[in-house]
């Protein structure tokens, strides 16, 4: 394949993981954005045309699983980051499996929360739906995954 060619994000915010993420797809590879609010995306699409990248970002307003599962069957990708509202993330990284190539990878980033995952005494709802993530990840069968330590965690997942 030489490269991802499809990519996913989802929690788009003020662009920067996605104009990373175009930089690093082909000439004619294409990133789905999925953004909550035009509010916070309206300064990335200027860094986006700035940095001639505009043309591989499909950014898709809206909530992301209604984005997700109005999507045609066959999509799939190579590539998926996640980064928006924790308590969806379990549902988030569902739909985005079924989407995924065999071998792609999906990244899924604060996984330590800040620490906050190994403090009993926090029970946010963001902060279990985080450590019910981990506890099923770390027994899915269907990926490999790797979890690293590194700012506020990071875990990898290569479906199988």
């Amino acid at each position: 394949m030489g490269g991802w060619y499809q990519a996913l994000e989802i929690g788009t915010f003020r662009g920067y993981s996605a104009l990373a993420i175009a930089a690093g797809l082909p000439e004619d590879g294409k990133l789905v954005a999925c953004a909550a609010s035009a509010e916070w995306t309206n300064a990335a699409r200027l860094y986006w045309c700035e940095a001639g990248l505009a043309s591989r970002i499909d950014l898709r307003l809206g909530p992301a699983l209604e984005t997700l599962r109005s999507l045609p069957a066959t999509t799939r990708f190579d590539f998926a980051f996640i980064d928006a509202d924790k308590t969806n993330y379990r549902n988030y990284y569902e739909e985005v499996l079924k989407r995924m190539r065999a071998g792609g990878l999906i990244l899924i980033d604060n996984v330590l929360w800040n620490g906050a995952v190994i403090d009993p005494k926090i029970q946010t709802d963001d902060t279990r739906a985080i450590r019910t993530l981990n506890d099923f990840l770390a027994t899915d069968d269907r990926i490999d995954m790797v979890m690293l330590p590194v700012s506020d965690g990071l875990t990898i997942c290569r479906k199988g």
